[in-house]
């Protein structure tokens, strides 16, 4: 019998003293419960395999949102449940496949036929407080390996060496949560990234507030409380943990799924017209079947995706999606938009700012001429607005708009 009857729900209970945002914390929460299942339970689909593992990084400006807190809360967690394996936070793709090796084990579940079997696994959670320290972007060999690794298939995957020899992973699964600000995607992803391979396959959390203000944690909650909870959470992680086989969806589930799918590729999202968001679109079929048996485990021990759970799973989605609009727009700009971008993040640090200081706080980074052209665009398209204060001249942030109602 489980604590709860919805382990994200709790969960977000639980962390509701931290400031960070509710996304971070169920995203995080999405990547905890996966890292539980492991390679245990999949959906098959005869020629390949849905497993339930992501690459989930948080991005949000330093400082501000708790991104690496946010991870220690969920992965303390984790490190309670029996078998868990993890990778180190900083890497070579040697020292990572070596890793993966070293943690096979077999797993025995019963197949559609009631036949018990067993099937070896190769799982590893790696929770990197800063990306920077794991993802070598000009390591195009870890690069190759991140995606190979996030498929999750049957196989065995297999390297030669001269120095370490042969390398051999039995079934892979790799799971990661990751944290990381603006100003690293913008300086280390290059254009070429965008569209397809890696970022395709990343689910990008971006918040650049605290949901509220809280001084003191601790004021918000017992300490016997919080331990009571946090054994709770751990009791229902290890059930979960035990899972194994294959989910099956429900007839509903099924035919949602094929209505869904032929609108996936029939009516694009305005939104995402780009040719940057086509690698995702291609792979948001998997990365919402990944997500379902998250939801569904959560909530059940039944191997059984419902429809509700696949509805529930591209709603999520959805709404992440702008995130990775604004962190794939940030990538590959040109100079021009940087500055632009520059300016408004200074401008809304501060609420209101005079043109000259603001000159001072940015010259080491643009030139004055730079700087004019940005702040002539910027108030051109309405990104920033010029207000007179105390018959000084400043910047500001224009009010949102509030629509006018019949």
């Amino acid at each position: 019998m489980r604590n709860h009857p919805n382990w994200l729900k709790a969960y977000m209970r639980f962390t509701s003293a931290s400031e960070s945002p509710d996304a971070f914390h169920f995203w995080t929460g999405v990547g905890i419960i996966a890292g539980a299942l492991r390679r245990r339970v999949w959906i098959d689909m005869r020629h390949f395999q849905w497993t339930p593992n992501f690459y989930i990084i948080l991005v949000g400006p330093p400082g501000v949102a708790n991104k690496s807190t946010t991870i220690r809360i969920g992965t303390s967690l984790l490190e309670k449940v029996d078998g868990i394996h993890f990778g180190p936070q900083s890497m070579t793709w040697q020292s990572l496949t070596q890793t993966m090796e070293q943690s096979v084990e077999y797993v025995k579940y019963i197949d559609t036929s009631g036949v018990e079997q067993l099937q070896a696994m190769s799982p590893v959670t790696c929770a990197i407080p800063e990306l920077g320290t794991f993802l070598k972007m000009e390591d195009h060999a870890l690069i190759d390996v991140l995606i190979a690794m996030w498929d999750g298939q049957i196989e065995t995957w297999g390297h030669k060496t001269k120095v370490s020899g042969n390398i051999e992973i039995k079934n892979p699964w790799l799971n990661l949560l990751g944290c990381t600000t603006p100003a690293w995607l913008t300086q280390h992803f290059p254009e070429s990234m965008i569209g397809g391979g890696l970022t395709s396959r990343i689910m990008f959390v971006y918040a650049d507030t605290k949901r509220h203000l809280v001084a003191y944690p601790d004021a918000m909650i017992l300490e016997a409380d919080y331990a009571a909870q946090k054994d709770k959470l751990v009791e229902d992680l290890k059930r979960m943990a035990l899972l194994s086989g294959s989910y099956l969806l429900t007839r509903d589930a099924r035919k949602w799924g094929e209505d869904w799918y032929a609108k996936l590729w029939t009516e694009r999202p305005s939104g995402m017209a780009s040719e940057r968001y086509s690698g995702y679109l291609s792979r948001k079929q998997t990365h919402m079947h990944k997500l379902a048996i998250v939801l569904a485990a959560a909530q059940r021990d039944k191997l059984l995706i419902e429809e509700r759970d696949l509805v529930e799973a591209d709603a999520l989605l959805t709404s992440i999606e702008p995130d990775m609009m604004k962190v794939f727009e940030s990538v590959g700009v040109v100079d021009e938009s940087k500055h632009i971008a520059s300016l408004t993040a200074h401008v809304r640090a501060y609420k209101w700012i005079e043109i000259a200081p603001l000159f001072s706080l940015l010259r080491n980074n643009m030139t004055e001429k730079d700087f004019k052209n940005a702040l002539r665009i910027a108030v051109e398209q309405g990104v920033l607005t010029i207000e007179v204060r105390n018959m000084r001249r400043g910047l500001s942030i224009p009010a949102p708009r509030v629509a006018a109602t019949a």
